[in-house]
């Protein structure tokens, strides 16, 4: 108990939370501290999200000192005491083992929505229809978490599937789970599409970023960007778009380009892409600091690349999903493909939990 009560102490960083809710406990005493309700709710959440970290530990480690305590007066004649005792151990057990779980969803950003995108790789048709399967998968599993979505861009593909798309997915710690799907998917199967019933593989990436929130600054000058607008594809008749509410906006220094097409007015359109921007330029930045501390300590980064693939999906001549990764894998692609991913989610969220405990020795 008290090992792992430490790594969890260490993993949720209690010390520095504990000295951050008095600071902003600090500030909500403050006569004029409702005055600005926005600002206001923004502190009160901090301090709820910091609180739902530490209260648990705070209290596992409470109860973990009082049995401490009580097991250094504890004789063989008590035998009542130790029924409780073994009773009262093993519910904090139990609870610890949920505490340490919870350690794997403690980053910075593993509670926050999420951003994907699915983007079919060289192929045409096959590769197109991989990434249809994909974007179903994640549908399928969004559904089971009982999370929403909604698709801010779609490029259908001409025969079949998609060429790419864009979806926001809303849910608690979205991000601290997809997180894992970062990368290259590959897929090896006898192509539907083939007269021949030849053996095809397809690659599709997908692309995860958190959410950011309204606390993480990101600065849009008007000179930077390019805003365009067109009309929205999607069904025809009386359903077909007949203004230009689309919006397409470029960020002209990074070249990054985002659109949404699938809000109902221009102006929804243009706030829901330049939430995804900042996310993108957030995140773009993280990666620059990452990149370049890699480079001043001797580490390297992955490049994410086709022929890099995180996951294979064998559907022929066996039936196997593997994540190169953790080695986690399972037999029933079908299962996968209908959203069964909770279990590569949870082997990459300890492959990492162990990297984190590694570095702690």
């Amino acid at each position: 108990m008290k090992k792992n009560l430490f790594i969890c102490e260490v993993i949720f960083d209690i010390d520095n939370k504990r000295v951050e809710i008095s600071r902003l406990s600090q500030q909500m005493a403050s006569p004029d501290f409702w005055e600005d309700n926005a600002k206001s709710v923004q502190v009160v959440n901090q301090i709820k999200s910091l609180k739902a970290a530490v209260c648990p530990w705070e209290e596992l480690h409470s109860k973990y000192k009082e049995l401490r305590e009580l097991f250094s007066i504890l004789e063989d004649k008590d035998k009542d005491l130790i029924a409780d005792i073994n009773k009262t151990t093993d519910k904090l057990l139990q609870d610890l083992e949920k505490l340490e779980f919870r350690t794997l969803l403690s980053g910075e950003f593993d509670h926050c929505n999420v951003i994907m995108s699915i983007n079919a790789g060289a192929g045409g048709t096959e590769a197109c229809d991989w990434a249809g399967m994909l974007f179903r998968m994640y549908s399928r599993w969004i559904e089971k978490k009982g999370y929403r979505y909604k698709s801010t861009d779609l490029l259908v593909g001409e025969e079949a599937g998609i060429k790419n798309i864009t979806f926001l997915i809303e849910g608690e710690y979205a991000y601290g789970y997809l997180k894992s799907e970062k990368g290259v998917h590959r897929l090896v199967r006898i192509s539907p599409f083939d007269a021949n019933k030849r053996r095809h593989t397809s690659f599709a990436s997908v692309d995860v970023i958190p959410e950011t929130e309204n606390d993480v600054q990101i600065i849009l000058e008007d000179k930077d960007l390019h805003i365009e607008t067109y009309r929205s594809s999607g069904p025809g008749g009386q359903h077909m778009q007949k203004s230009d509410s689309a919006v397409r906006i470029t960020h002209l220094p990074s070249g990054i380009v985002v659109q949404c097409q699938n809000e109902r007015s221009q102006y929804q359109n243009k706030q829901t892409a330049l939430k995804i921007l900042k996310a993108r330029l957030y995140q773009l930045e993280r990666q620059r600091k990452e990149e370049k501390f890699a480079r001043q300590f001797g580490g390297t980064k992955q490049k994410i690349e086709w022929g890099s693939q995180i996951r294979s999906y064998i559907m022929h001549p066996y039936s196997l999903v593997k994540d190169h990764r953790t080695e986690y894998e399972v037999g029933n692609v079908n299962a996968v493909l209908d959203g069964e991913l909770d279990g590569f989610m949870e082997a990459y969220l300890k492959y990492q939990r162990i990297k984190i405990i590694n570095t702690l020795k």
